[in-house]
């Protein structure tokens, strides 16, 4: 019984991660200028609403600023 040189009954199958598909997929829409200023809207606003929360947050932050807390205060007062 001859055998031929394939090592597998589906050579083709084998073979396959060889061969590229030479068909180049589409290239994506172009974005129109509306697009583009809302995108950059939407950015500017996220990062504004972090800088706020940070400036507004660093006073609460600061533990010179911070007051005697007011359950403390009354638990020394019995």
């Amino acid at each position: 019984m001859s055998r031929r040189g394939e090592s597998v009954p589906f050579a083709f199958l084998a073979d396959a991660e060889r061969f590229r598909s030479n068909i180049a997929p589409p290239p994506p829409p172009q974005r129109s200028a509306a697009q583009r200023a809302g995108s950059a809207l939407f950015g500017l606003t996220v990062v504004a609403g972090l800088v706020g929360s940070l400036l507004l947050g660093l006073p609460a932050l600061d533990p010179e600023q911070q007051t005697p807390q007011h359950g403390h205060t009354a638990a020394e007062s019995r």
